[in-house]
């Protein structure tokens, strides 16, 4: 996940690329394996909380890592928040609502926070995916069997 993540920034690939989707694919596909390797040895119990545990067990590690070389990668490039900065200067300067003063004030609040808002949604962002597959993945393995 993490090799197609840095393929992804360094051969410049645009935002709307399928392939930045190829990393929940991965992420999916990791839980799975995991659930269906668990479900075929000796140590399950053929309960559900057991294959969800295992799955749950597997995602939550994944998530960790993935948002250490997150939080990592997004330290490393402070362009990126200067980038998305910029960008919310020109929406809100679009917008027409607020003085320059509020503008300047938002924009720098917005560009402090930024590594923190990218790691807050890649949080919730593999949690949420993690415990929809693991779900999804141990009810199908329990109605197989």
């Amino acid at each position: 996940m993490m090799i197609i993540s840095l393929l992804v920034y360094y051969t410049k690939l645009p935002a709307d690329s399928g392939l930045h989707y190829s990393i929940y694919l991965i992420f999916a596909a990791g839980i799975i394996w995991t659930l269906i390797t668990y479900s075929r040895s000796p140590s399950f119990t053929g309960a559900f909380a057991d294959l969800f545990g295992q799955g749950f067990r597997c995602f939550i590690v994944a998530t960790l890592v993935m948002v250490a070389f997150t939080a990592i990668f997004n330290i490393m490039h402070p362009e990126f928040a200067v980038e998305s900065a910029q960008y919310y200067r020109e929406d809100l300067v679009k917008k027409g609502d607020k003085t320059p003063a509020e503008i300047d004030d938002l924009v720098a609040k917005a560009k402090k926070q930024y590594t923190t808002a990218i790691v807050y949604l890649t949080v919730f962002g593999y949690l949420i995916t993690g415990a929809i597959v693991t779900a999804a993945g141990s009810a199908f393995l329990m109605r197989r069997k």
